[in-house]
C-alpha cells in the first residue's frame, strides 16, 4: 500500500511578487500559473557549484542536472525558512543562505506542464557531503563554474530549463562571465 501525502500547494504571484492565492502544485504546472518558488546554489570552499541529478521517475524534468536545490514555498511559509527546510529534506545539508536575486521565467517542461515562476535564488556555503532523498535525486557532484558554463553551452539538454535560463544571472552574481550559448527554446 503506498502512503496518500495531501496534495501540495503553490502561492500564486503577481510579477511584483503579490500573494494572490494558492494552487494545487500539478495544477499549476498543468495551467502555467505564475508562482513563488526558489533556487539554491551551494559553493564550495573551491568555488565549485553543488549539482544534483534529478530523480529518474520526477513527474517532470526526470534525470535532468539541475541546482542543488530547487522548490516551492507553501501557502503562508517565509522563502528564506522553506529554502533552508528544502535543503535539509532533498540534500541532507544545512547551509547560512543569502537571497541574491529573482528572476521569472516560463517554460515548457513537458508531458503538457509548463514551469512559469517567480523564482528567488539563493547562495550558500557547502560544507559536509550531501545526503540526499533518493525519490528526489539520483546523483550529485561538483564542478567548477566555467566547466558547468561550458557544458551547458554544449549539451544544454542535460539540464533543467530553469537552470539553463538562470546560469547567466548566477554567473554575473560571481562576476563570471559565461560563454556565448545558442538560442535554447524553453
Amino acid at each position: 500500500m503506498t502512503a496518500q501525502y495531501p496534495p501540495e500547494h503553490v502561492i500564486l504571484v503577481n510579477e511584483q511578487d503579490d500573494v494572490l492565492g494558492a494552487m494545487e502544485k500539478h495544477e499549476a504546472h498543468r495551467r502555467g500559473v505564475l508562482h513563488r518558488a526558489f533556487s539554491i546554489f551551494l559553493f564550495d570552499a573551491e568555488g565549485r557549484v553543488l549539482l544534483q541529478q534529478r530523480a529518474a521517475d520526477k513527474y517532470h524534468s526526470a534525470s535532468l542536472w539541475t541546482n542543488t536545490c530547487c522548490s516551492h514555498p507553501r501557502p503562508g511559509e517565509d522563502t528564506a525558512a522553506a529554502a533552508t527546510r528544502r535543503l535539509k529534506e532533498e540534500m541532507g545539508m544545512d547551509a547560512r543562505l543569502e537571497h541574491r536575486f529573482t528572476f521569472t521565467y516560463r517554460a515548457d517542461v513537458g508531458h503538457a506542464l509548463t514551469e512559469h515562476e517567480l523564482d528567488h535564488v539563493f547562495f550558500g556555503p557547502a560544507r559536509g557531503t550531501p545526503t540526499p532523498d533518493p525519490t528526489e535525486v539520483q546523483d550529485w557532484r561538483y564542478v567548477e563554474v566555467e566547466a558547468l558554463s561550458a557544458e551547458i553551452a554544449a549539451h544544454p539538454e542535460r539540464f533543467t530549463a530553469w537552470l539553463r535560463i538562470c546560469w547567466p544571472l548566477v554567473c554575473g552574481q560571481l562576476q563570471v562571465k559565461p560563454p556565448r550559448t545558442p538560442h535554447v527554446n524553453v
